[in-house]
């Protein structure tokens, strides 16, 4: 067999072995990667290609190798999950380095780290002051995790609004051109509203190249065409102005008519019609 075959086919079994040690590893991204892992993952591939440069190196040796490489931190994962003590020695445990708005400096120490490293970390976080910070730890993967004090922590929808509704993740309904139906069934939607829904914009399914639609039922579209404008969503907007206009339904007919009983109905309606409307523009807005 020439040579360069015998390096062809080597590499591509090479590649398809690793393909499947990759699966067996798990789905870690590379910066989640302890120091072990990355040591075991750089071996492997320097093994993987002497392996197929060297012809004087036999597959059963290689192969067996880098099964030993990478069965044993598939062991170590295994054994970690089913113990928390062995899972500390191995991954190590998280440093607090400020506490109560306080610096630890002996902790700092502990893990060799500067004053000046740490300042650096709070600044990727976007925190300039350490007075800011009520507490920060530094996780077993090297990341550094804070918690702002409460008068420095950012608004939100929850701070102004007791009850907010829970948003789900958006559904993309089409993709490539094509309707994509298990999305549509999970939005309890179907191929007539969205047939619908584009017909309104003016636009074809086939030159729609990414549609979704959020947990409040609006519909967005990407068509490969960039220079063609499609219009915002209306939804909300359009319920919005459904729901005041059903208030000024009931105040109208609370003028209008003369039963005593009848006024003060739609007088009540009005009212709850009005405290409605306030507790949701927020989110219609």
């Amino acid at each position: 067999m020439p040579a360069w075959l015998e390096v062809a086919i080597r590499s591509i079994c090479i590649l398809i072995g690793l393909f499947v040690i990759t699966k067996l590893l798990g789905k870690k991204q590379l910066s989640k990667l302890s120091f072990f892992e990355y040591i075991v993952g750089i071996t492997i591939g320097d093994i993987a290609g002497s392996m197929s440069m060297d012809l004087d190196i036999r597959l059963t040796e290689g192969i067996t190798s880098i099964l030993i490489w990478s069965l044993f931190p598939v062991a170590i994962s295994i054994i970690s999950l089913r113990s928390k003590k062995f899972r500390d020695f191995v991954e190590g445990n998280s440093t607090v380095f400020i506490k109560n708005g306080k610096i630890l400096e002996d902790n700092l120490k502990k893990e060799k780290y500067t004053i000046d490293e740490l300042l650096e970390q709070l600044r990727k976080k976007d925190v300039f002051r350490v007075a800011d910070v009520e507490f920060a730890t530094l996780e077993a993967n090297g990341d550094l995790s804070i918690l702002l004090k409460r008068a420095k922590q950012p608004l939100t929808i929850g701070d102004i609004q007791p009850y907010v509704p829970e948003e789900k993740e958006p559904q993309t309904v089409i993709m490539d051109g094509e309707i994509l139906d298990e999305p549509l069934a999970t939005a309890r939607l179907n191929r007539g509203w969205l047939k619908q829904q584009l017909d309104q914009m003016g636009v074809a399914v086939e030159n729609v190249f990414l549609a979704q639609v959020d947990s409040y039922g609006q519909l967005t579209v990407d068509l490969y065409d960039d220079r063609i404008q499609v219009p915002e969503p209306q939804q909300k907007q359009l319920l919005l102005a459904s729901m005041k206009k059903a208030e000024a339904d009931f105040e109208l007919f609370a003028l209008q008519t003369n039963d005593k009983e009848a006024k003060q109905m739609y007088e009540q309606q009005a009212k709850q019609m009005q405290q409605l409307i306030q507790n949701l523009q927020p989110f219609l807005l």
